[in-house]
């Protein structure tokens, strides 16, 4: 059982998070003692969706400090009009509302409660939170899932996460009735798993998807707000060099892609260990902002030329380059996209490898991935 980072909020909110990221044990951990509605169920969701009115009779029944749980609050959105109605006509403060999915929230125009409710999020298991116990190698191929990392062996592992794609698939996709055509999205996700990470080409992925750009721009939405995935934005100051302006897509773990690209089947490109990197770097990163409560924005830069910087933090003047690299040695090369970037704009600077020498290259820190996260999530490298 791993300590999770996420704090206990004191009053109402949101907790977003992909499915299996460990929700629900953190909310069974946090309130013991709570009233828990588990939309999950298929007999439950039905009954609240048919008279929503109940939840209210539920509520009203127990105290106005005990904490309520919704589960998977987005299987019945208008349950939140009665989360409205509880907290401004009867003084109920204490709502925590779970959710793998912001789709329908979204979609149908949910009450989110006017900024009653804070908003927070669940990662996969950070290394701080493993205590840096889990393999590197077994990070890039099986990914930080609770269910990934405890697994007893490889085999079990592989085993999650190709039933966690076909889950996806035929629950939160099929069953939620997200897609019309179940095999052109199938076939979008292989495409659009390979091209993580990269400035992505809807067009190109649409084609090799064989659907349309803008179904394909559709799909895309779908893997946002199911929370598989998200943007990536470019870093584009004012600066006389021309900058791209497309977003990349990442995925939210790496053993999550890995098995939607095919990875346990066949062998995939030569540099897709340095994908895997980036994805948990960025994962690392992203949740070290979030939970740390870190302002500030997280892109990626590039130029048309082809120099690029991996991950740019930037908050004001304050701005950090990071670019990664999957290489047990360190090469000169490895370091013109941070030279490019900085010839623009000052900025501390690191680049992370899978060797084990810390460096000083003309004020750049390069690092091995370790001792990169300790100080990152020691709030040594941003904050």
């Amino acid at each position: 059982m791993f300590t999770r980072t996420l704090g206990r909020p004191r009053s109402s909110f949101f907790l977003f998070g992909p499915r299996g990221t460990g929700k629900s044990t953190w909310i069974r951990s946090h309130f013991g003692d709570a009233h828990v509605v588990n939309l999950l169920a298929a007999d439950s969701m039905l009954r609240y969706e048919r008279n929503p009115e109940h939840f209210r009779q539920e509520v009203l029944a127990r105290p106005t400090d005990q904490w309520i749980v919704v589960d998977e609050v987005q299987r019945v959105p208008r349950i939140l009009d009665e989360v409205h109605f509880l907290m401004e006509e009867h003084g109920y403060k204490r709502f925590a509302l779970t959710g793998s999915s912001a789709r329908k929230l979204k979609r149908g125009a949910a009450n989110l409660l006017a900024g009653r409710a804070v908003l927070r999020k669940l990662f996969p298991l950070t290394s701080r939170e493993t205590e840096f116990s889990v393999p590197t190698d077994q990070l890039l191929r099986y990914g930080a899932m609770p269910m990934s990392v405890t697994a007893g062996d490889d085999e079990a592992r592989e085993e999650f996460l190709r039933a966690y794609v076909t889950t996806y698939l035929s629950e939160e996709v099929k069953a939620e009735g997200l897609v019309r055509d179940l095999g052109g999205f199938s076939r979008f996700l292989e495409v659009a798993s390979l091209a993580a990470g990269q400035t992505t080409n809807v067009s190109g992925i649409a084609r090799d998807a064989a659907v349309s750009r803008e179904t394909a721009r559709g799909y895309f939405e779908i893997l946002v707000d199911t929370l598989i995935g998200h943007w990536l934005p470019a870093y584009r100051p004012r600066a006389k060099v021309k900058e791209v302006a497309l977003p990349k897509f990442y995925w939210f773990d790496a053993g999550v892609l890995h098995a939607a690209a095919g990875g346990f089947d066949q062998p995939l490109p030569a540099d897709w260990d340095g994908v895997l990197l980036e994805h948990l770097v960025l994962h690392e990163i992203q949740s070290y902002l979030d939970y740390a409560g870190v302002k500030g924005s997280l892109g990626y830069w590039g130029t048309p030329s082809g120099g690029e910087v991996d991950f740019v933090w930037w908050r004001g003047d304050d701005v950090v380059a990071i670019e990664v690299k999957h290489d047990r040695r360190y090469r000169r090369e490895y370091k013109k996209g941070i030279d490019a970037f900085l010839a623009a704009r000052p900025a501390r600077s690191y680049i992370v490898y899978r060797g084990q020498q810390e460096l000083d290259v003309e004020g750049t820190r390069v690092l091995p991935l370790e001792r990169f996260l300790r100080r990152l999530h020691a709030a040594e490298i941003i904050g």
